[in-house]
């Protein structure tokens, strides 16, 4: 049962109460970069968790089986971002191939995924913490909807803004971050949640 509740508080904590981008403020190019539109930002949240995912299960069984075991834990930065940057290029080759369409739309941020330091944090999280494959798994899941969730949300606002008179001053990037920062004050409410 104490593991049914770490995995229900991974998940919970993933989305909503240490959301990646609102809550730790990570990854904040690529969100306010690709939320312009909800398609792509559907897109690229995808793509992300999929990387996230991947990522952390790779990088936690390098370090468990690899890394640690040989005494060169200190190089499990360059391995991690090894790993990412081939995850990453393996998925530019098969959106070419399988959506251009999305491809195009994702344009530069999709090669930024590789320096997207949600991944490369998630990847380091789960291996400081101490976590098991599963909880591994389940952490990378969360933390890549957790993502998309706060891209979607931000892409609807910034759609609906359109319709809307907005000062001068305040019309593009500015009130994107006024949206970003009201988003993370509405998730930092969420913080009160837990099951322990």
């Amino acid at each position: 049962m104490d593991y049914f509740i770490t995995i229900v508080s991974i998940v919970i904590a993933g989305i909503l109460t240490d959301n990646i981008v609102l809550n730790q403020s990570l990854g904040i190019c690529p969100f306010l970069g690709v939320s312009k539109k909800t398609q792509s930002s559907v897109g690229m949240g995808l793509a992300v968790t999929f990387v996230i995912t991947v990522a952390a299960c790779v990088c936690w069984i390098l370090y468990t089986f690899v890394l640690e075991p040989l005494s060169i834990a200190y190089l499990s930065t360059i391995v991690f971002i090894l790993v990412i940057a081939s995850l990453v290029q393996l998925l530019d080759i098969v959106l070419k191939k399988l959506s251009p369409t999305l491809y195009a739309s994702l344009g530069v941020y999709l090669a930024l995924i590789t320096t997207n330091c949600t991944v490369l944090g998630t990847a380091n999280a789960v291996v400081s913490q101490g976590l098991d494959f599963f909880q591994t798994l389940v952490t990378g899941m969360a933390t890549g909807i957790g993502f998309t969730v706060a891209l979607i949300l931000m892409a609807g606002i910034r759609e609906k803004q359109s319709l809307y008179e907005i000062p001068k001053p305040f019309v593009g990037f500015p009130i994107a971050l006024v949206a970003a920062g009201i988003m993370a004050m509405a998730f930092y409410g969420f913080s009160g949640l837990s099951f322990t």
